[in-house]
C-alpha cells in the first residue's frame, strides 16, 4: 500500500497550487536553512509532471518561451565567486508544456515567440536546485511581456488552465527589493510596511490593490524602486482568480539583514 508521504510525490493527476518564491542570489544556494524550507515546501505538495516558471529576470516582449530541451543556465550575474558559475541543473526540456501553452495564449489573443536557445536564469534555477535537486521534472520558463501589470495579470489568467494539467506554475521574485538596503542592519520600517501590506492583499487576493500596487501600498517606491521583482507575482495571481483559492505563506522572515522579505506565497 501506497502511504500518503509516497502519494504527494507522485506527479500530479489534480489541480496544482500556483506558488511565488523570494528567490535570492546564487548565495542562497549557500545558505543551508533557507535551501532546507524550500525543499520542506516541495515536499508538502504534490509532484508536478511539469513546472512553468515565471522569473523577475526575463523581460522580453511580446511573452516568448525559453528552450525545450536541456540547455546551458544563464549565468546571469557578476563579480561572484566562480563555483557559482559551475552550477547544472539539467532539468528535461518540456515541448508538449510549450505547445500547451501556445495554444492558451493564441486563445486569449496574445502573442508568443520562442528562444530555442534561452536557458534557465538565476532566478529560475537557483530556487528548483532547492525544491527538486533531482533535476527530475520537465521545466519551460516563460517571459514576462514587460511591466505592465494588466498584462501581467492576464498572461497568468491565460496560464490558469495547466493547473489541472498537473503544471506548477512557478512566479519567482522578491515582495521587497531594493539593493541600496542590502547588508544594512535590522529591517526598514518600509519593509515591514510593505510586507504587512502584501500579506493582507495576496490573503484576500484584492486583485485591485495588487495590480495598483504602486498607488494602493505604503512605501511601494522605496520597496520597490523598480518591479521586475514584484511582477511575477501579479501572473501568479492572476492564474487564481476566478477560483480565488486560500492563500498560505510557506517560508516568511528576512534576509540580506532585513530590507529583503523572504515572504512566499502559495495560493491553493
Amino acid at each position: 500500500m501506497t502511504n500518503q508521504t509516497e502519494t504527494k510525490r507522485n506527479p500530479s493527476s489534480g489541480r496544482m497550487p500556483v506558488i511565488f518564491a523570494a528567490h535570492g542570489a546564487p548565495i542562497l544556494l549557500d545558505d543551508a536553512g533557507w535551501m532546507g524550507e524550500l525543499a520542506l515546501w516541495a515536499k508538502a505538495m504534490p509532484k508536478p509532471k511539469s513546472i512553468l516558471m515565471v522569473s523577475a529576470h526575463w523581460d522580453e516582449r511580446p511573452t516568448t518561451l525559453g528552450a525545450t530541451r536541456t540547455v546551458p543556465l544563464v549565468y546571469d550575474f557578476s563579480g561572484f565567486p566562480e563555483r557559482y558559475y559551475q552550477t547544472k541543473y539539467p532539468a528535461p526540456g518540456a515541448p508538449e508544456l510549450a505547445a500547451c501553452v501556445r495554444e492558451l495564449l493564441r486563445q486569449r489573443e496574445i502573442s508568443v515567440n520562442h528562444d530555442s536557445e534561452r536557458g534557465l536564469d538565476h532566478g529560475a534555477y537557483v530556487p528548483l536546485v532547492a525544491m527538486y535537486q533531482g533535476a527530475d521534472v520537465p521545466v519551460l520558463q516563460v517571459s514576462m511581456p514587460g511591466l505592465d501589470a494588466p498584462e501581467l495579470f492576464k498572461l497568468g489568467r491565460a496560464l490558469a488552465p495547466l493547473r489541472d494539467e498537473g503544471v506548477l506554475i512557478f512566479g519567482s521574485g522578491f515582495l521587497t527589493h531594493n539593493m541600496r538596503f542590502a547588508f544594512r542592519p535590522g529591517t526598514p520600517a518600509w519593509a515591514r510596511e510593505f510586507d504587512t501590506w502584501a500579506e493582507g492583499a495576496l490573503s484576500h487576493l484584492d486583485v485591485d490593490a495588487l495590480v495598483n500596487f504602486q498607488t494602493r501600498a505604503p512605501a511601494a517606491q522605496i520597496a520597490l524602486p523598480t518591479w521586475e521583482h514584484y511582477a511575477p507575482v501579479l501572473v501568479a495571481a492572476g492564474a487564481v482568480a476566478d477560483e480565488r483559492p486560500g492563500t498560505t505563506f510557506p517560508i516568511t522572515g528576512w534576509w540580506m539583514d532585513g530590507a529583503f522579505t523572504r515572504r512566499s506565497v502559495q495560493f491553493g
